[in-house]
């Protein structure tokens, strides 16, 4: 199922796109933004949580002609994201198909939008979409063992320490050593959910089950784990963790 966000600074026509969204059973949540700046922040925060957050976004249906930034510019200002929703173009005029297609849209809809061309329009993402989705979450990690080598899933791993040029994944059943600085696993799994919470820790954010404020200092219950959490992250982390709970 897809997730959505659409984009039109027309009220009346942006209800209406999202009602026929929802009846769509393969959309999982269809989200509504009036204007560019809406838009992008709530594009940033799908990013900003990674492809299993609560917040994340497959595809945006932008509308082209609206006040301030066009539809244009912003699949633009989203092409340069790294990775990217897919994009659908919906409306009233046929002019601008050849430019939507050199920014890689999936589809161009035309207003007044038929629930049938829609339909078609979440096939074409849906079939795009779901391959991207179902190889992130297989994606595993190596880890020598006595000699041998196993793969961890990245989805079973709850935290990492630091260990000098090594981290040490932590999962339910036990810990692996592995030869990658932590700061490499931030940048490389922070679109899966990952967040820093300290130097020596990198967590996922939906295995945290508690988060305390004790005497100025705040700490997060991982499993049976309790980690600090430094001054300068503490903030985004109850941010995020508060997105999440609304979510």
């Amino acid at each position: 199922m897809v997730r959505v966000l659409a984009v039109d600074d027309e009220k009346p026509a942006l209800e209406e796109l999202l009602y026929l969204l929802r009846s769509d059973p393969r959309v999982r949540s269809a989200e509504g933004a009036t204007d560019a700046t809406e838009a992008l922040r709530r594009i940033g925060r799908a990013l900003e949580a990674g492809p299993d957050g609560v917040d994340a976004i497959d595809v945006v249906f932008l509308d082209i002609h609206m006040a301030g930034l066009t539809g244009l510019d912003i699949a633009r200002l989203i092409a340069g994201f790294a990775r990217p929703p897919l994009i659908v173009f919906v409306t009233a005029h046929e002019g601008f198909a050849l430019q939507a297609f050199d920014l890689k849209a999936v589809d161009y809809v035309l207003k007044p939008v038929r629930k049938e061309r829609l339909a078609e329009a979440v096939r074409r993402v849906r079939e795009l979409a779901e391959p991207a989705i179902a190889a992130a979450a297989a994606e595993q990690i190596p880890v020598e063992l006595g000699g041998v080598t196993r793969f961890v899933a990245v989805d079973d791993i709850a935290y990492v320490e630091a260990q000098g040029d090594y981290a040490r994944l932590h999962t339910d059943e036990g810990s692996h050593l592995v030869r990658i600085p932590l700061s490499t696993l931030e940048e490389r799994w922070a679109a899966r959910g990952f967040v820093r919470i300290h130097r020596s820790h990198l967590v996922a954010l939906r295995r945290i089950d508690e988060l305390r404020l004790d005497a100025g200092a705040t700490t997060v219950r991982v499993g049976s784990a309790e980690l600090a959490v430094s001054r300068r992250h503490a903030r985004q982390l109850r941010d995020l963790l508060m997105r999440q709970a609304r979510g």
